[in-house]
């Protein structure tokens, strides 16, 4: 294929793109509460958003917490404990933890709970760390989820809008995901 035909398919794939999209997406007063597959935002109040290439600089000058917040279905044993069951397996960025179902709009005490106490773990009780949250691509979750650490004092959040998605876009690797226990 030349390269004036690979620049017309990229231009009508791109403007393809731009007619899914019709405008700048308004935020919310607060969370979003439903249909969280859906065209967001270009920002976050508070937080840094990142495409690829700001992410790789980002890993390459120091140490992000990747966090994942794609959603996974729950279920309880015999004895009354939680687990995750993911729908289906979970390919995401190397070296991210991830915790499933925070992005909700609205979050029961016992992931509410989950979220703040990880957070404080994995981030060695430091407000200032950088946690770079994502899911996938024209996700709400990872946009919620970054909000919800603003909201609990975290100062140094990133959101990766791209997700996994735009990652794998990118050609880069994806590696086999484990939920973070309950």
């Amino acid at each position: 294929m030349s390269l004036s035909r690979i620049s017309v398919a990229l231009l009508l794939l791109l403007g393809s793109h731009q007619l899914c999209h019709a405008g700048p997406v308004a935020l919310p007063d607060g969370y979003r509460l439903q249909h969280y597959r859906a065209p967001t935002p270009d920002v976050l109040p508070g937080a840094t958003v990142l495409d690829t290439a700001a992410l790789q600089a980002l890993l390459a000058a120091g140490r992000p917490l990747l966090l994942d917040v794609m959603a996974a279905g729950q279920v309880t044993d015999d004895a009354g404990a939680r687990h995750w069951l993911p729908a289906k397996p979970r390919l995401h960025l190397p070296g991210s933890v991830w915790l499933p179902n925070v992005g909700y709009g609205e979050l029961e005490p016992a992931i509410a709970g989950y979220f703040q106490r990880e957070l404080a773990r994995l981030s060695g009780g430091k407000f200032e760390q950088p946690l770079v949250f994502y899911c996938l691509r024209d996700c709400w979750m990872s946009w919620n989820a970054a909000r919800r650490a603003l909201s609990l004092g975290y100062r140094n959040v990133y959101w990766y809008p791209a997700g996994s998605d735009g990652w794998s876009e990118a050609g880069l690797p994806l590696v086999a995901a484990v939920p973070l226990p309950l």
